[in-house]
C-alpha cells in the first residue's frame, strides 16, 4: 500500500492570505472602537513615542496654564487689599488736613484721632489678614 501525500498549494495559501486578512480586519476594528489610530507599541513605535512626548507636552503647558492663573488669582486678592488700603491712607489724609484747622477745639481732634486710630486698626487688619491659598500676603 503506497501513500501518497498531496501538496494543496492554493489552500494554504488562501489560508495565509485569511489569517493575514482577519489581522488587518481586528487592527482596523480595534482602531475604530478606540477612536486611536495607535492602540500599542507593536501599532507603531515611532509613532506611539512621538505620541507619548506630545501628550506630556500638553500635561506640562497645562499645568503651566494652572499656575498662571493661580498667579493671577493672587496679585487679584493682593491688589484688593491694597485697593482698600489705599481708600483707607487716603482717608487718614483727609482727616489729618483737617485736623490741622485752627478753628477745631481739642475735643474735635480728639475724635479725629479716634477715626484714625479705628482706620490705622483696619489697615493692621487687612494687613495681617489678606491670604491666598493659606498664604499671608
Amino acid at each position: 500500500m503506497a501513500l501518497r501525500i498531496n501538496y494543496n498549494y492554493e489552500s494554504i495559501s488562501a489560508q495565509r492570505n485569511l489569517t493575514s486578512t482577519q489581522g488587518s480586519f481586528f487592527k482596523a476594528i480595534e482602531q475604530l472602537s478606540s477612536g486611536l489610530r495607535i492602540n500599542k507599541a507593536s501599532d507603531d513605535a515611532a509613532g506611539l513615542a512621538v505620541s507619548e512626548k506630545l501628550k506630556n507636552q500638553v500635561r506640562g503647558l497645562n499645568q503651566a496654564q494652572r499656575n498662571a492663573q493661580d498667579g493671577i488669582s493672587l496679585l487679584q486678592t493682593a491688589e484688593g487689599a491694597l485697593n482698600e488700603t489705599h481708600s483707607l491712607l487716603g482717608r487718614m489724609r483727609e482727616l489729618a488736613v483737617q485736623s490741622s484747622n485752627d478753628t477745631l477745639t481739642n475735643d474735635d481732634r480728639l475724635h479725629i484721632q479716634d477715626e484714625v486710630n479705628a482706620l490705622l486698626s483696619e489697615v493692621d487688619r487687612i494687613a495681617n489678614s489678606t491670604q491666598f491659598n493659606k498664604i499671608s500676603l
